[in-house]
């Protein structure tokens, strides 16, 4: 799924491990959430747009081409 957490994570100066750090997951999976090989779960999808204070669809586009990140 197209998603904007690398840009938005990049705007506030934020490593991989500082952002999962913040949302309890593993570095790991917000490299695969950013390369979109992960879709996150409902759950974590929330959070994150909590963390960055946005809306679920100023975050992710299900629908959206992912090599137009």
């Amino acid at each position: 799924m197209k998603n904007r957490l690398k840009v938005l994570r990049a705007e506030r100066d934020w490593s991989q491990a500082e952002l999962a750090a913040q949302l309890d997951v593993s570095r790991q999976t917000v490299n695969a959430i950013e390369t979109g090989r992960y879709d996150p779960s409902l759950s974590l999808a929330f959070r994150i747009a909590r963390l960055f204070d946005a809306l679920l669809e100023e975050i992710f586009d299900p629908l959206g081409d992912e090599k137009d990140l």
